[in-house]
């Protein structure tokens, strides 16, 4: 097993892209990656979740916030599409995602709540073995249908007033989704440790299959060392009315909660982009304080270049 430490997120990705580089040859489906088997990516802060690597890796913010609420929520809804069209090439022909983690974690076979069950599990035992969500289901997933999980499970260990957290899977793209599977995955860390009234524990994240596709491998070596992240504001929020939390973020209306309301914040903002009225999301995310609003900034500016790029080759 290959171990790899991080305080923040910036500190575990560049060291987990420096040894991944260096990984053996290998082309599954025909598409040619360096990959290392059976990788443990340790976080100390999972707080510290946002990539901000500039120029080398810029993480679109509004999807990270996006994802996370969407698997929070439960939902497989299409809205996400308006954060990252890319997904769709993943849905089937009825426009959904097979693989969405989010009604695997909330509505397992139609109605079993798998992060209720996690809490009122390590509620009534703190120091039970059995708080696991499962995402990853043989029934459907040996289908063949084009959306199969990544992840395929979340476990939670509540020790001596600390929680940690272990995120299994089975495959990772280190350059493209690692990033933001880590951000949603902490996310709900913390929450789950916030309901349980216990310290924050580390963060593990255990991949079969951590790889960085052929086509990234400039990009990648391009990130250097970045400077450690810096931690988002706390998301601790009580269990009850949770859901209806989530909904008024997803519309982007604030909460009265620092931390949920800088991302219902990023969100309204990526949606006034979305809607070409550019300059008011741009100043909204100027608004935004801390990592959430750097990162979001960060992109835009991204989006911009590229959309000067594209005027100066036409």
């Amino acid at each position: 097993m290959t171990t790899i430490s991080g305080e923040t997120i910036a500190d575990l990705f560049t060291s987990a892209v420096t040894m991944t580089m260096k990984g053996q040859k290998v082309s599954p489906r025909g598409m040619a990656t360096r990959e290392l088997l059976d990788v443990r990516l340790l976080l100390a802060q999972p707080r510290a979740r946002l990539l901000l690597a500039p120029h080398a890796r810029v993480l679109n913010t509004a999807f990270a916030v996006a994802e996370s609420v969407w698997i929070l929520s439960g939902s497989d809804d299409p809205w996400i599409y308006g954060f990252n069209s890319r997904l769709r090439q993943y849905a089937e022909d009825d426009g959904i995602l097979r693989g969405a983690y989010g009604p695997r974690m909330r509505r397992w076979d139609g109605h079993v709540d798998q992060l209720a069950q996690a809490l009122a599990t390590l509620r009534g035992d703190p120091d039970s073995r059995r708080a696991v969500i499962q995402l990853y289901d043989p029934a459907r997933d040996a289908g063949g249908h084009r959306d199969v999980p990544c992840t395929l499970g979340y476990r939670f260990h509540l020790r001596h007033g600390r929680l940690d957290m272990v995120t299994t899977m089975r495959s990772n793209d280190l350059w493209t989704g690692f990033p933001y599977d880590v951000f949603a995955a902490t996310i709900l860390h913390e929450l789950m440790a916030g309901w349980l009234g216990a310290e924050l524990g580390t963060y593990r994240h255990h991949v079969d299959s951590l790889h960085l596709y052929e086509r990234d491998l400039e990009q990648a070596a391009a990130v250097g060392q970045s400077a450690p992240s810096a931690a988002l504001s706390s998301l601790d929020t009580p269990w009850e009315g949770f859901d209806e939390l989530l909904a008024a973020v997803q519309s982007g209306r604030p909460v009265g909660h620092a931390g949920w309301d800088a991302m219902a914040a990023v969100l309204a903002s990526y949606q006034q982009w979305k809607h070409d009225e550019r300059d008011q999301a741009v100043k909204a995310a100027r608004d935004i304080k801390g990592p959430l609003g750097e990162g979001l900034r960060a992109w835009y500016a991204t989006l911009q270049n590229r959309s000067n790029a594209t005027v100066v080759h036409q």
